[in-house]
């Protein structure tokens, strides 16, 4: 389990403009802090990911994408949980990164309910893009050694943890109709 000196190294590389690997609800993420374009695109460049496709983020409060969001911060829930992950599909601002949303009109989010991922989000008080720790086309690492042996050269700092219960990705949802996009 991460410690608190663990998420203050993590939180430095971060602000420092970094990239970590930490554990979510189900699989390992790939982070940094969202409005930071380089980054991202190193994050891209490790996963060989198309940026057309957009990255999901996640915040531990909903007032964290407050002016990336086309809808009143008071209103939006995003209920989720550690058993069964959502990811929301929210209206975006011209203020939300283009690097986030790809070539999407709508951003994803996830408030998460990983106590490390949580705690992350909250340290910086902004949000963490939340990529799964994966090549593009291959399995995400869903334990430590795996983590290492792919991506330990490739990241700034790996936060210590485990992987919450969630079997698979999340659910995707649109957040306006409630249509889910992607099942579990």
């Amino acid at each position: 389990m991460a410690t608190s000196q663990n998420l203050r190294q993590a939180t430095r590389v971060l602000e420092s403009g970094g990239v970590i690997a930490y554990p979510t609800e189900g699989v390992f993420g790939l982070g940094c802090l969202a409005d930071d374009l380089a980054a991202v695109s190193r994050i891209l460049k490790i996963k060989s990911r198309d940026p057309a496709m957009g990255l999901v983020i996640i915040v531990s409060s909903p007032e964290q994408i407050a002016e990336w969001v086309d809808l009143p911060i008071e209103s939006l829930s995003l209920k989720s949980s550690d058993e069964r992950p959502v990811t929301w599909i929210v209206p975006a601002t011209d203020e939300a990164p283009q690097w986030i949303r790809g070539e999407h009109a709508g951003m994803a989010v996830r408030q998460t309910t990983h106590p490390i991922a949580n705690a992350l989000c909250a340290a910086v008080d902004a949000p963490l893009v939340s990529t799964s720790a994966n090549i593009s086309g291959h399995p995400p690492a869903r334990n430590s050694y795996v983590l290492r042996r792919i991506f330990g050269s490739l990241v700034d700092y790996i936060v210590p943890g485990e992987c919450g219960p969630a079997e698979n990705p999340s659910e995707i949802r649109d957040i306006k109709t409630g249509k889910v996009l992607r099942p579990a």
